[in-house]
């Protein structure tokens, strides 16, 4: 790919993304089981968080395609992170997270699985990583601590990750998790309830594009102690 193609290629990547953004808030509207469709044939006004879920699906795949170039894995990324964004959504509002989308992201991780089958451990260790932890939680706390959703998030996830990018993605997670709910506990009076899942997808999605080289630098800092 010449160099000149390449401003091209990210604003097709951007319009596509964009368009399937579109196909994502009807998504955001029917998966719910608790909430009725916001749509033209109901005469609610539609909310700013649709267009907003379009123009920030555009951006996500045109960062991970500028990011991982243009293959095979980008796609699969780029669905992952179309599939974490109505997840997040549908959890802030429902604190639910979907089957069906947990459901997805396991499918992705199977094709991913089998297009990088030479590094199968790394990837089916990270099955269970950080999953295997948190369904010890849910199982003791009776689902208090956990949603069933986030292990499985964290499950399906890992398959696409491995190993060591699911624990970082994790990490990342809890620690936005607390300083940004705990903000919203002082500043907007938010309850306890913590919807996990957008904190989570966060994570995932800053561990898929940046994780090997925060990795990399962990590792680097640990060999120079």
């Amino acid at each position: 790919m010449t160099p000149e193609w390449i401003p091209i290629i990210i604003v097709v990547v951007f319009l596509y993304g964009i368009v399937i953004g579109s196909f994502l808030t009807v998504c955001i509207c029917q998966l719910p089981q608790k909430e009725r469709s916001h749509c033209r044939n109901c005469g609610t006004r539609i909310s700013i968080q649709y267009p907003m879920v379009e123009l920030g699906n555009g951006i996500l795949y045109s960062i991970i395609f500028i990011q991982n170039g243009a293959n095979m894995e980008s796609v699969i990324y780029c669905l992952m992170a179309s599939a974490l964004l109505v997840l997040s959504v549908i959890d802030w509002r429902t604190y639910e997270i979907p089957p069906k989308i947990n459901l997805f992201i396991l499918v992705l991780g199977m094709i991913h699985l089998a297009f990088n089958w030479e590094d199968r451990g790394t990837y089916l260790i990270g099955l269970i990583a950080v999953s295997a932890w948190l369904e010890g939680i849910f199982l003791l706390s009776g689902g208090k601590a956990i949603g069933g959703g986030d292990v499985k998030l964290m499950a399906s996830a890992g398959l696409i990750l491995g190993w060591d990018k699911i624990i970082l993605a994790f990490v990342i997670a809890c620690v936005a998790g607390s300083v940004i709910h705990l903000l919203r506990m002082k500043i907007s009076q938010a309850d306890r309830q913590l919807a996990m899942g957008p904190y989570l997808s966060a994570g995932i999605l800053f561990s898929t594009l940046w994780g090997e080289q925060i990795i990399t630098l962990y590792w680097n800092y640990l060999i120079g102690i």
